[in-house]
């Protein structure tokens, strides 16, 4: 697998990706304002160059947020969401960052066992964040020390 800096010309096979792995996706324009303010936006590709993931990440003084982060539908459950994660923590550590945190729907039951098994905690609640089908879904803010 290879990781490489987010393009223009990666936005359509991206948002491909976020609309089959997401109930709310992000839109072209959230992606295109994130490679616009210069944020660690990475592709995460096949030696074939199918495209398989990507994560979005903030870095801010000296804490990083990861914004959104996917693999593939057709990929998932062979360990490549893990592998992209770790790819994210070095990137953090990389620039010097002393924490990542992260917010997950309460109801991504998954993505919670993923982040805990990798040393996140919870650090917070917020309440109704998340659009949801028939109202408000609550997120859940994880972070782990770098």
């Amino acid at each position: 697998m290879i990781l490489r800096d987010m393009t223009e010309a990666d936005l359509g096979g991206v948002l491909a990706i976020e609309r089959t792995v997401h109930e709310h996706p992000w839109t072209l324009g959230n992606f295109s304002d994130a490679l616009r303010s210069k944020y660690q936006c990475k592709v995460y590709e096949s030696a074939a160059q199918e495209l398989i993931g990507y994560a979005v990440m903030m870095l801010a003084v000296d804490e990083a947020e990861l914004l959104d982060i996917a693999i593939a539908s057709s990929q998932q459950r062979k360990g490549l969401g893990r592998k992209l994660l770790n790819e994210m923590l070095a990137l953090a550590r990389h620039h010097e960052m002393r924490r990542l945190v992260l917010e997950v729907r309460a109801s991504n039951i998954s993505a919670i066992a993923l982040y805990r098994s990798a040393g996140f905690g919870d650090i917070g609640l917020r309440r109704d964040y998340y659009p949801a089908h028939g109202g408000r879904e609550d997120a859940i803010l994880m972070g782990r020390g770098l």
